[in-house]
């Protein structure tokens, strides 16, 4: 199973995730989530396979969440509007966003990595 890795080179919290995968040996496919973010139906099937609900793919603390207004407009918006804003911009998903298309971790937490990416 390939694994996927959304990320974001400058951010951070992606840098750890990274290391860690490499540190571990764990082979993916390194995907820039603000040049190529993935489309909607991709996200769709992520956040269905995730289990998770649609808010935890929110970058929360982004600048362009804050500046869209997000916090305000994202309860009135349909599921499906929800879905094509996402993948308007990889900015907007929170990151790292790591799939094989079974399992799925948003975000970093090394007890979340070490459950689902150690083989």
């Amino acid at each position: 199973m390939v694994i996927t890795y959304y990320g974001y080179p400058k951010c951070g919290t992606c840098k750890k995730a990274k290391a860690w995968l490499d540190a571990e040996g764990v082979s993916y496919h390194d995907v820039h989530i603000v040049e190529t973010p993935p489309s909607k139906e991709e996200l769709k099937k992520i956040v269905e396979t995730s289990g998770k609900p649609l808010k935890k793919f929110y970058n929360t603390s982004g600048m362009k969440y804050r500046e869209l207004g997000l916090k305000d407009k994202i309860p009135s918006m349909s599921e499906d509007e929800q879905f094509e804003l996402l993948a308007s911009d990889g900015m907007l998903i929170k990151r790292p966003l790591v799939t094989d298309g079974v399992k799925v971790t948003v975000g970093y937490k090394e007890s979340d990595f070490t459950e689902n990416w150690k083989s």
